[in-house]
């Protein structure tokens, strides 16, 4: 079982950039990035590039880490191993997430625009 993943390093400057404007924690913009990517129903690339943050799996998904795994398989509709899902998938919605979120946060262009527009957002 594994439990770090490493990002790309532009996924990393978001996410340090997207903390900065925000004043989010890196674990949450994470959180929220992964909910963003998991409406797209395609699946995600995988990361070849891990050059960036270091990242700790009781970190991002603490005691809902099932929780996570399931939103996973029930994207990818199949049975997801536990070493794929863990980095593998996880980094890779990671990885689409925080493009789309760093997008919507462009769009918003302040803090309190970008939580109401995601919480507009349809299901």
């Amino acid at each position: 079982m594994n439990f770090r993943l490493k990002t790309s390093k532009e996924t990393g400057e978001r996410l340090v950039s997207l903390q900065a404007t925000t004043g989010l924690t890196w674990n949450i913009l994470s959180r929220i990035a992964l909910a963003l990517s998991l409406r797209d129903p395609s699946m995600p690339d995988l990361v070849e590039n891990k050059s960036g943050v270091d990242i700790n799996r009781n970190a991002m998904t603490g005691e809902h880490d099932y929780i996570y795994k399931a939103l996973i398989r029930q994207h990818a509709q199949r049975n997801v191993s536990d070493e794929e899902y863990f980095p593998d998938l996880f980094n890779a919605h990671l990885e689409r997430g925080i493009v789309l979120l760093e997008n919507e946060y462009k769009h918003a262009r302040n803090y309190d625009k970008l939580l109401l527009n995601l919480l507009k957002m349809e299901v």
